[in-house]
């Protein structure tokens, strides 16, 4: 009998842990994640370049949509620009070739014109799998209360 209450035991733990589990692949695109957002902050227009797809639909939480050379050029020019971006409550599923990512973006802008401010966003984000490497494909921003 005790022999059965540990098995049954290391069977609940073993399933716990496994569905707990990141895949390779959900792995992989939090490390896309977090390089776009340091992409992002640095303004590194190489990184975001090789991080977003040529047909990039990227929507702002005050309803602007940018392609890719509007969204680098934005970012690179200081007429958008994060000093500090911290994400939360990220979660991640992948489909195939497809992953949609959902979290909580904190963070402090200081836009070209504009008085340094706080922004407090829920992000969605779609990256596609292209030759091993997972890229931004579209991304819709949302206002959340600070």
């Amino acid at each position: 009998m005790m022999k059965k209450t540990f098995l049954v035991a290391a069977l609940f733990m073993f399933a716990s842990l496994v569905s707990f589990a990141q895949t390779a692949d959900e792995k992989a695109v939090g490390e896309a994640v977090e390089k776009l957002k340091n992409a992002i902050v640095s303004a590194d227009a190489a990184a975001l370049g090789k991080l977003t797809s040529p047909l990039l639909s990227y929507g702002h939480s005050n309803g602007l949509l940018e392609d890719q050379k509007e969204f680098v050029r934005a970012l690179t020019s200081g007429e958008s620009h994060f000093t500090r971006i911290d994400i939360a409550d990220q979660k991640i599923t992948v489909s195939g070739d497809v992953a949609m990512v959902r979290h909580t973006l904190s963070g402090d802008t200081h836009n070209k014109g504009k008085d340094p401010a706080p922004v407090k966003l829920g992000v969605f984000y779609v990256w596609q799998k292209i030759k091993g490497n997972w890229i931004l494909i579209g991304r819709q921003a949302f206002k959340l209360p600070m």
